[in-house]
C-alpha cells in the first residue's frame, strides 16, 4: 500500500510542479536548462512535502513493530542544498548575462558571484585557520558536514519564520475579503492605475533602448567586427521596430570611410542585457494590463448582475478565448448566477474561518511545541492520540493537512511577493528565467527548515522529544535539528516564537504601511492616495470599456452588412461573371467567323446578321453626300437625317 500510494505522489508531484512551471514560464521561449534546472528544483521540494506524512506514518508503525534493529544512516543535507548553493546563482547569473557566447555568459557569471562565493570562502577558510591553530578542536569531516547543515538551517529557517507570520495572516484574510465584491473590485481599479503608470514606463524605456539599438546599428556597417553582435541585439528586438531599422539601415557604406567613435564590445553586451530586460518587462506589461481589464470587466458584470430578476448571468463582452463545450453544458448563464453572486461569497468566508483556525492552531503550537510534559502543541497531541489507536490513515492525513497548510503559506508567499523588477513571479508565461530560478533557490533553502519544522511540532524529531526512538527517514537523510548545542538549543527554540509579532505586523499591516510612507503606493482603504489612484483606475477601465464596446459595435454592423448584403453581392458578382463569359465568347464567335459563318452552330443569329446586310445593299446613295474625310468613310456614322454615311461596296464586308 506505502509503495502504491509513493508511486503515485511521485507522478503527481511531478505533474504539478509542470504545471507550475508551465504558468509561470515559457517553454519556448527560455532556456531548456533554465526549465530543467527550475523545474527540479521544484519538483523534489515539492516531492519532499507531499512524501513526509507518508514518512511519518511509516516510521510510527516500525515503531510499534519494534523494527527498528538498524542505525539510522550517518547523512545529511549537504548534498540536496548544493545545488541553491552552487549551481542555481551561478545559472541566474548566466540567464540575465547579455553576453554574446557561452564563454562570455559563463565569465560574466563568475566575475558576478565572486562576492557571493568570496564571503563564504573567506568565512570557511578562516574557521578552519583557527581550528588548525586551537589545540582543544579535534575538527573532523562529520563536524565540518554539522556546520554547514546548522548554517543552512538556520538561515533557511529565518526566512521560514518570516513567509510563514505572513502567510498565517494574510491568506485567511485575502480569503475574507474575496467574499466583498465592492472590496475586491476597488482593488482592481487600484491595481489598474499603478499597472498603467508601469506600462507606460516600459514602453518609455523600450524606445530609449530602441533609440540606442538604431543608432549603434546605423554606426556598424555590415563589414565591422561587431556586426554579428548587433545581429544578435536586434534579433532581441521586436518585429515593429526590427522592420522600422531594416528600413533605415545602409549596409552599402564602409565603415572605414568615415572617422566615428564605434561602440565597444563590453558596451555591447551592456546593451544587450538592457534590450532583453525592456523587451520582457514590456511584453510582461501588456499581458498584465490585458489579463487586469478582463478582471475588472467580470467584476463589474458581477455587481450588475446581482439585482438580476431573471436570475441568469449576462455578460458585457464575450469571452475573446473559446470555451470548452463542456463545461458550456454544465456552467450555464444560472448556475454561473448562482455561484457568483450567491454561493462563491459564503463559501469564501466559510473557508477563511476554516483557515483562520489553522494558522491559531499553528501560531499556538510553534509556541509551545518545546514543551513535552505536558505535551501542548495540539498537532503533536493529534499524532499520539493516532498513534495509540494504531489509525494510520489518520495520521497520514492529519500530517498531511498539517504540512500542506504550513507549505501553503510559506510558498505562496514565495510566489506573492516582489523585489521591484529583480524577483516577481508573473503567471501566464510572463516570468524571466533570473526569478525563475531565484524561486527554485529559495523553494531549495525553504524545505528542509520547513520539514524539520513540522516535525518538531509532531514531536517526531528526537531533539524536541527527547527520546531514543526510531528516527524518520528524512532525518536519517537530512539530518536533524541536532547539530550544534547553542543552535539546537537555543535558535530552534525561541526563534519560531517570532511568529507571533510578526502574524499581528501582518495583521494590522505595518509593512504596508511602512512602504506607503515611503513612497510606494499600497492599497489602504483610509488613504487619500489610495481613494486618489482608484478613482484614475476607474476611469481608465471606463475607457477601455468604452473602447472595447465600440469594437464589438463595429464588429457587429459589418457582420450585419455582410449577412444582410453579402449573397446579393455574390449574385451580383455572379451575374457580372456570367456576362463576361458571354461577351468572351461574342468576341471569341467574330474571331473566327470567317470559317463558321454559313453554319448551323451560329443559328438564328448570323442568319440576321446576313439579312441586314442584304437589305442595305439596295440602298440608294447619294453621291453629294460622300464625305472625303478616311475617318468618317470608315466609322459608318448615323447621321441626324435618318441616312447612313455613303461607302463602297466593296467596303461593306470589311467590319464583319
Amino acid at each position: 500500500m506505502s509503495g502504491a500510494a509513493l508511486g503515485l505522489e511521485i507522478v503527481f508531484v511531478f505533474f504539478l510542479a509542470l504545471f507550475l512551471l508551465h504558468r509561470y514560464g515559457d517553454f519556448k521561449k527560455q532556456h531548456r536548462l533554465v526549465i530543467i534546472a527550475t523545474l527540479l528544483a521544484w519538483y523534489l521540494c515539492f516531492l519532499i512535502v507531499f512524501i513526509l506524512p507518508l514518512d511519518v506514518s511509516t516510521t510510527i508503525y516500525n515503531r510499534c513493530k519494534l523494527a527498528a534493529n538498524s542505525s539510522p544512516a550517518e547523512s545529511n543535507g549537504s548534498y540536496v542544498t548544493l545545488a541553491p548553493r552552487i549551481l542555481l546563482p551561478f545559472m541566474q547569473s548566466y540567464a540575465r548575462s547579455g553576453g554574446f557566447s557561452i564563454t562570455g555568459k559563463i565569465k560574466t557569471a563568475l566575475i558576478e558571484n565572486a562576492i557571493y562565493y568570496g564571503t563564504y570562502l573567506l568565512i570557511f577558510g578562516a574557521f578552519l585557520i583557527y581550528v588548525a591553530v586551537n589545540p582543544n578542536f579535534n575538527l573532523q569531516w562529520n563536524q565540518l558536514q554539522t556546520i554547514g547543515i546548522a548554517a543552512a538551517n538556520t538561515w533557511g529557517l529565518f526566512l521560514l519564520v518570516l513567509l510563514l507570520g505572513y502567510g498565517l495572516v494574510e491568506i485567511p484574510r485575502s480569503h475574507w475579503n474575496g467574499a466583498k465584491r465592492g472590496y475586491l473590485l476597488m482593488k482592481t481599479y487600484f491595481k489598474a492605475a499603478k499597472l498603467m503608470t508601469e506600462k507606460a514606463d516600459a514602453e518609455e524605456n523600450l524606445e530609449d533602448i530602441m533609440e540606442e539599438v538604431r543608432k549603434v546599428s546605423e554606426s556598424i556597417k555590415y563589414n565591422h567586427p561587431l556586426r554579428k553582435c548587433v545581429d544578435t541585439i536586434l534579433k532581441k528586438c521586436p518585429t515593429e521596430y526590427q522592420e522600422r531599422m531594416g528600413r533605415n539601415m545602409d549596409d552599402y557604406e564602409d565603415f572605414d570611410e568615415r572617422q566615428n567613435s564605434y561602440p565597444s564590445e563590453k558596451s555591447l553586451v551592456k546593451l544587450h542585457k538592457q534590450v532583453i530586460y525592456s523587451v520582457q518587462r514590456h511584453r510582461r506589461t501588456q499581458v498584465q494590463w490585458q489579463i487586469l481589464l478582463e478582471q475588472a470587466f467580470y467584476l463589474e458584470d458581477v455587481a450588475k448582475n446581482e439585482t438580476s430578476a431573471t436570475r441568469q448571468f449576462v455578460h458585457t463582452f464575450h469571452s475573446q478565448e473559446p470555451e470548452n463545450k463542456i463545461i458550456q453544458y454544465f456552467y450555464t448563464p444560472t448556475v454561473e448566477w448562482y455561484w457568483e453572486c450567491l454561493l462563491r461569497p459564503w463559501f469564501y468566508r466559510v473557508l477563511a474561518v476554516v483557515l483562520a483556525t489553522f494558522s491559531v492552531i499553528v501560531v499556538w503550537s510553534e509556541c509551545t511545541f518545546f514543551s513535552t510534559q505536558p505535551v501542548l502543541s495540539l498537532f503533536a497531541v493529534f499524532i499520539q492520540l493516532a498513534e495509540k489507536t494504531y489509525n494510520y490513515i489518520y495520521i497520514e492525513m492529519a500530517c498531511f493537512l498539517t504540512i500542506f497548510f504550513l507549505s501553503i503559506c510559506v510558498y505562496s508567499t514565495v510566489f506573492r511577493i516582489r523585489v521591484f523588477n529583480y524577483y516577481y513571479l508573473a503567471s501566464h508565461h510572463q516570468t524571466d528565467a533570473y526569478s525563475l530560478l531565484f524561486s527554485g533557490m529559495l523553494f531549495c533553502r525553504l524545505t528542509p527548515p520547513l520539514c524539520l519544522n513540522f516535525l518538531g511540532l509532531t514531536h517526531m524529531d528526537a531533539t524536541i522529544s527527547h527520546k531514543n526512538t526510531q528516527p524518520t527517514a528524512y532525518t536519517s537523510i537530512m539530518g536533524s535539528m541536532r547539530v550544534l548545542s547553542f543552535i539546537a538549543d537555543g535558535f530552534y527554540i525561541y526563534y519560531p516564537m517570532l511568529v507571533v509579532i510578526l502574524c499581528i505586523a501582518t495583521y494590522f499591516s505595518l509593512g504596508t504601511r511602512c512602504l506607503n510612507l515611503l513612497g510606494f503606493q499600497q492599497f489602504m482603504g483610509d488613504s487619500e492616495m489610495t481613494s486618489d489612484l482608484i478613482d484614475e483606475g476607474k476611469e481608465l477601465i471606463r475607457r477601455e470599456k468604452r473602447k472595447r464596446q465600440r469594437q464589438e459595435e463595429g464588429e457587429n454592423r459589418r457582420r450585419e452588412w455582410k449577412e444582410r448584403y453579402g449573397n446579393r453581392d455574390d449574385s451580383t458578382r455572379s451575374r457580372v461573371a456570367h456576362t463576361d463569359q458571354k461577351e468572351s465568347s461574342f468576341s471569341e464567335t467574330n474571331t473566327n467567323r470567317p470559317l463558321s459563318k454559313y453554319t448551323r452552330s451560329n443559328g438564328r443569329t448570323e442568319r440576321d446578321r446576313i439579312e441586314l446586310l442584304q437589305d442595305a445593299e439596295p440602298l440608294d446613295f447619294n453621291a453629294d453626300s460622300i464625305n472625303d474625310d478616311p475617318l468618317e468613310l470608315d466609322s459608318g456614322r448615323y447621321q441626324p437625317g435618318g441616312r447612313y454615311l455613303s461607302m463602297s461596296r466593296s467596303k461593306v464586308f470589311d467590319d464583319v
